[in-house]
């Protein structure tokens, strides 16, 4: 039985290690095919880039015996060896620019070592170019370059003083790139996202980017049939549906794909939990909510344009952009209009929706509500819903509110408070791994959201006390409930009122449907 390879992204140990691995290498050859050198692919953290940049440096350098077995075992010509520079930025924090340089100047010298190269240059530029050409000198081949996490240093510091000067390190690092044309062979860099104009690829425009094309769509992620093919094994008492809902439904205009990361931890404890989540939430791209008061049940359907998908500009940073890009959000569609790609974006799977939800929820509590407080809060708030008993909520949900200290919204409209209320109602909810429909349309109008349990449907109105209208009236006039009147299921109507004033509810109703 081979191992799951947890964690490993070095191609040598995968393969003599005795270790699951998803073929990859048809899209190597792919590559080496088509009509670029230069070339970039964007795809979020853990999702398996690291592992194949590895996966073509062995190619390039030759290491044969390696692929045994692959496709590109009998699909390559193995008599050349090229000499190949590999860079990542994957490892540690770049806090400063002076971090940066150092880094970039250990791995030169460390490659030029490995090579028994001397470098003379001093500055990073030119100290990378003297490295392509002794390199193209000694073999007398062209030279690869792989580049792993191009775009971490700047990420790490998107909202800090410091993010202009890297960006202006790292461009001019990159910059040498285009100018030694002459002396490569062939060049791959990986990342999150893709910088533009006035940023890092303003003087790096010759790449060929991959991240939406559809050939390239499923390079990294594991495909269904990957999926159940490889990993056999390991799928004797698998729910494969429950998995599906849980770890599958990320998609790059290809089909859809699992996070290695996640589905290899899932395999190895067959625990249902927020594995790829839990390795780090950029804390500014959780900032980004809050400072732009977004409404979170926005996020079950966006759309975007192709250029807004390909790139955003470090001084412009749009939130749908930067969520895609970092993996909180993927594509369910794509329509062109006009000549142009428009698409459509949602959240990818049960595991995301449930950790992003959760963390905004503590983000809420902060500095209020303990921990264990919440956690009581969520059980409670779960139980009166799974047993239908909504006319237990409200002293649940009065604790809830109580618990959250206010920072969002200051001197604003009804509208942009219920806004508010929406938002932390939808985070709880979807926190908690429930169904939830945010402004659920009917013929009659639009339902602020409606929760569906396995027993019971719940439609929740939400209005302010200085709104005159009645809450649950307003659910009764327009008779949202008829949409789910086939449903077997008992179906429940939910009033909440808000006072602004006292930032708590002033009026809770529920009313189930004769």
């Amino acid at each position: 039985m081979r191992k799951l390879p947890i964690g490993k992204t070095v191609f040598k140990e995968l393969r003599t290690e005795n270790c699951c691995y998803v073929d990859k290498t048809p899209f190597v050859r792919m590559l080496c095919d088509d009509h670029s050198k230069f070339w970039f692919l964007s795809r979020p953290r853990r999702f398996g880039k690291s592992l194949f940049l590895d996966t073509i440096r062995a190619a390039f350098a030759g290491e044969k015996e390696l692929f045994k077995g692959l496709f590109l075992e009998n699909n390559r010509d193995w008599n050349v060896k090229y000499p190949v520079v590999t860079i990542s930025f994957g490892r540690g924090t770049v806090k400063n620019v002076q971090m940066l340089n150092d880094s970039i100047y250990f791995t030169l010298t460390n490659c030029a070592s490995m090579h028994h190269i001397k470098l003379t240059a001093e500055s990073i530029p030119e100290r990378f170019e003297e490295l392509l050409q002794k390199l193209n000198r000694k073999f007398d081949l062209p030279v690869v370059v792989l580049v792993d996490e191009y775009d971490k240093p700047l990420l790490d510091n998107l909202t800090k003083d410091t993010a202009e000067d890297l960006r202006e390190g790292l461009s001019s690092f990159y910059s040498v790139l285009k100018d030694a044309d002459r002396y490569l062979k062939f060049v791959f860099l990986t990342g999150v996202s893709k910088f533009s104009k006035t940023s890092i690829f303003s003087k790096l425009n010759n790449l060929t980017d991959i991240s939406l094309n559809p050939k390239y769509a499923d390079i990294c992620g594991y495909t269904q049939k990957e999926f159940e093919a490889v990993f056999a094994d390991y799928l004797h008492d698998v729910d494969l549906k429950k998995v599906q809902e849980w770890y599958d439904g990320y998609n790059f205009l290809g089909s859809n794909v699992y996070n290695p990361y996640d589905i290899l931890l899932f395999l190895s404890d067959k625990r249902y939990q927020c594995y790829w989540f839990e390795t780090g939430t950029p804390s500014f791209l959780l900032g980004l909510i809050k400072q732009k008061k977004y409404f979170l049940p926005d996020l079950q359907n966006i759309e975007l344009s192709d250029s807004q998908m390909g790139e955003f500009d470090i001084h412009n940073i749009e939130l749908e952009v930067l969520l895609y890009q970092t993996g909180y959000l993927t594509i369910t569609g794509s329509q062109n209009i006009a000549s142009r790609e428009f698409y459509s974006l949602s959240i990818p799977n049960k595991e995301v929706n449930i950790g992003f939800n959760d963390y905004l929820v503590r983000m809420f509590f902060a500095n209020g509500t303990d921990a264990s407080s919440a956690s009581r809060l969520s059980k409670n708030i779960y139980n009166a819903l799974f047993t239908n008993k909504p006319e237990i909520l409200e002293q649940a949900f009065f604790s809830f509110f109580a618990g959250i200290p206010h920072h969002w919204y200051v001197k604003n409209s009804i509208a942009e408070y219920e806004g508010y209320y929406c938002s932390v109602f939808y985070a709880f909810f979807a926190a908690l791994g429930l169904s939830i429909i945010p402004e659920d349309l009917t013929n009659k109008g639009r339902i602020d959201f409606t929760v569906v349990m396995d027993k019971g449907i719940f439609i929740f109105e939400i209005k302010m006390k200085s709104n005159p209208k009645n809450t649950i009236q307003q659910i009764k006039e327009k008779k949202y409930h008829e949409k789910y009147l086939m449903e077997d299921k008992e179906i429940f109507l939910v009033g909440i009122e808000f006072d602004e004033v006292d930032k708590n509810l002033s009026k809770f109703e529920s009313e189930k449907v004769a």
